[in-house]
């Protein structure tokens, strides 16, 4: 969602000659949801949901392009695809006993 208002915007203010108060609108909604989702992954980070390097892509990174917050989302969703099978291999080492 919010890269698709953050795409607006750019559209908005480069390709349509900066048209009032669309513009505004739009700057300020991507601010509002940026700072949201900052906050969302800080706190998820500190829960160790998320990792801290995708929490920082998203609080640092996520105001001049949240592209990068959606992109460091759609890696670790694959990390974690990656990581599946091996957790559900398990190894007795008791011999059964």
């Amino acid at each position: 969602m919010h890269s698709a208002v953050y795409l607006s915007l750019l559209v908005c203010a480069f390709g349509l000659g900066n048209p009032e108060p669309e513009t505004f609108i739009l700057g300020m909604a991507h601010g509002l949801m940026w700072i949201g989702m900052s906050l969302v992954c800080i706190a998820a980070a500190r829960a160790r949901i998320i990792p801290f390097w995708l929490a920082v892509t998203v609080a640092v990174l996520g105001g001049l392009g949240p592209f990068c917050g959606s992109a460091g989302f759609v890696i670790e969703s694959h990390r974690r695809r990656r990581r599946e099978p091996l957790a559900a291999v398990t190894v007795d080492l008791n011999g059964g006993r």
